[in-house]
């Protein structure tokens, strides 16, 4: 199959509408299901993510896309007690590697990970199936299914979940073409490899840089490769857990970052693991309870009139100082920047969110000062020398 027509573009008047290729056979088989164009946007745009994941760590990895950029991105390191619970998936016994990849993926950020496209960078086994099949997803894709994994797949959405099969042997031109406005831009495939060599080049006083962290400076990175810029990342224990896409300063990238990375620590606090929610209450409102309560707006959800909608009983309010003394105890945070950053406020506002470890290109002419500022807070920073802008 050299083309796949699709329904629509990017919006429902964009048509015609098709992927093709110039020259050979699409890599992709469509197993169940109509994937969209921005369904495959995310789709190729996330098998990259986890195939090169898969190919820094070793390990099983997952993504959750959205609208082109990842919500969250993760490797398959066994889950705590506690991130079982935050991530909904207590119930469901010992996970795989890959299942618990996802599950780190889809947890970090549920709120944006609500009606995600996921990449898998191994063959889909039954426990991430009978995970995914719970979520609110539009689709997947990964290098094969297990023939009872692809048939509760295929009951998802009433039958019309898109499930995609890539051949993982597939090698890309090494020159890549984008048409704007009727122009075609040409240049060559970031083909950057992302490994411990990046960090190697450490520009403060701490220069104690684990292999744990290399780790998650490594997802932080590879998950920026594929993130619209400007774009920032968070990482800790195997997984973003704050991703910010997009944004036109990087200080607010970086803001946006780390308040989804708080959200995910405060998760885990004991005022929001202690909340009794009523019974059969769904997983998405449950979700966006807990976003309430931890964020400015607690009085939706804590109100008379509304918590009983919710809650079995009235939550106590979650204060200010609580929630600061909560993510105070949060460290050994990873931060990556897909360009540098022009002034240490940004690394003010990652100490706030517990990162030590932080790799970006360098080369800023104040330079002095977020090195400086790193000094300040004892954390380690690597100048990678390179930068890794995605539009």
């Amino acid at each position: 199959m050299t083309e796949l027509e699709l329904k629509y573009g990017c919006n429902p008047n964009q048509k015609p509408s098709r992927i093709f290729m110039e020259k050979g056979d699409l890599p992709i088989t469509v197993l169940n299901g109509k994937p969209g164009y921005i369904n495959f946007m995310d789709a190729f745009n996330g098998w990259q993510l986890v195939s090169e994941l898969k190919k820094a760590t070793g390990l099983p990895s997952a993504t959750s896309f959205k609208h082109v950029s990842p919500a969250g991105a993760a490797v398959g390191l066994p889950l705590s007690d506690t991130l079982k619970k935050i991530y909904w998936v207590d119930d469901l016994g010992e996970l795989t590697p890959l299942a618990s990849a996802y599950a780190r993926a889809r947890g970090a950020d549920r709120m944006s990970s609500y009606g995600d496209f996921i990449s898998l960078s191994d063959v889909c086994d039954v426990c991430t199936a009978k995970m995914i099949k719970r979520e609110v997803s539009d689709g997947i894709i990964a290098p094969g299914y297990e023939p009872e994994a692809l048939e509760i797949l295929k009951t998802k959405k009433k039958g019309n979940y898109a499930i995609i099969q890539i051949d993982e042997n597939y090698k890309p031109d090494p020159i890549e073409h984008k048409q704007v406005f009727g122009i075609t831009f040409e240049q060559g495939r970031n083909e950057l490899k992302i490994d411990d060599e990046l960090f190697a080049n450490i520009v403060t006083e701490n220069k104690d840089l684990p292999e744990s962290a290399k780790i998650d400076l490594a997802i932080s990175l590879i998950t920026l490769k594929y993130t619209q810029s400007n774009s920032v990342a968070y990482a800790c224990g195997g997984q973003a857990i704050g991703i910010g896409a997009g944004q036109q300063s990087r200080i607010h990238c970086t803001r946006l970052a780390g308040t989804k990375a708080d959200n995910w620590w405060l998760r885990q606090s004991p005022q929001v693991m202690g909340l009794q929610f009523v019974d059969g209450i769904g997983r998405p409102d449950r979700d966006n309870a807990i976003d309430n309560y931890i964020g400015e707006d607690f009085m939706d959800v804590v109100a008379d009139g509304a918590w009983q909608r919710i809650f079995k009983e009235q939550p106590k309010i979650f204060t200010a100082e609580e929630k600061r003394a909560w993510l105070d105890k949060l460290s050994g945070v990873s931060l990556g920047s897909d360009a540098f950053f022009p002034f240490g406020d940004n690394i003010e506002r990652a100490h706030r969110s517990g990162v030590l470890y932080v790799a970006e290109p360098g080369g800023s002419i104040r330079d002095d000062n977020v090195i400086e500022t790193c000094n300040k807070y004892n954390m380690v920073m690597a100048f990678t020398g390179i930068r890794l802008f995605h539009h």
